[in-house]
């Protein structure tokens, strides 16, 4: 199935630094975010000033998987749609990170100054690249599955 013990662990490498990298948008966009706000005495300033640290650090992590998911698919044998799916992942992540991480912040610093103004379309468009990024990944765990898997050769009756 692959041609070295290297192949074999550049090809694991494509398909577990998704599923890592999936891992923490459940457990921080999904879970931890919206949660925060519901522990006693947590106010929105403080939520949001936690929240900021929290994804800071969550995008760190995400450029550094981002860097080495392409490092590792150059040598690895992956599909043009393997690519494919990292380019809209990469893109993405750039987008959040370039955006509305900055729009975001200056909103979080207004709130945090006591300019409350309610919801903000930013945090929309944030989750709504995040379930981009997120489709994205298991796109790139799908790809990486299929190279696991024997191909299966069928015969035609004539």
């Amino acid at each position: 199935m692959f041609a070295s013990t290297a192949a074999r662990n550049r090809a694991a490498l494509c398909l577990i630094i998704p599923v890592f990298w999936l891992g923490l948008i459940v457990a921080i966009s999904g879970i931890e975010a919206p949660l925060k706000f519901l522990a006693p005495g947590i106010t929105i300033p403080l939520g949001l000033g936690i929240g900021r640290l929290v994804f800071a650090a969550l995008n760190t992590v995400e450029i550094i998987l981002a860097v080495t998911l392409w490092l590792v698919q150059r040598k690895a044998a992956v599909t043009k749609h393997y690519v494919n799916g990292l380019i809209v992942a990469t893109i993405t992540l750039l987008f959040q990170v370039a955006v509305l991480r900055p729009l975001l912040n200056g909103r979080t610093n207004a709130v945090i100054a006591g300019d409350y103004q309610g919801g903000s379309l930013w945090h929309w468009l944030y989750i709504g690249a995040e379930m981009i990024l997120g489709v994205a990944l298991i796109f790139l765990i799908v790809q990486a599955i299929r190279q696991w898997m024997p191909v299966q050769r069928t015969t035609t009756l004539r």
